[in-house]
């Protein structure tokens, strides 16, 4: 439902309670692979996340889909950085 946040309570209610539940998963991720900023970008691809994975590489918890993760795992990063 497009804007289905400010049609519906419950939308609006499970919105909040995700992006929560995503931020909490954010700063764990940084404080288990710092470096990438996790708790800063969210996730999203700002220019900050795309240079860190262009410098660090995926971690184990880059989504394998997304195109520069998809790209990086041309190369094996994970010997190098101890994954």
């Amino acid at each position: 439902m497009v804007k289905g946040d400010a049609k519906s309570l419950l939308i609006a209610a499970a919105s909040i309670l995700a992006k929560t539940a995503r931020d909490a998963d954010c700063r764990r991720l940084e404080a288990e692979y710092p470096g990438y900023g996790f708790a800063k970008h969210k996730g999203y691809p700002t220019k900050a996340h795309l240079a860190a994975l262009a410098k660090l590489g995926p971690c184990p918890e880059h989504r394998r889909s997304f195109g520069p993760v998809a790209q990086a795992d041309l190369f094996d990063f994970t010997a190098e950085k101890g994954l």
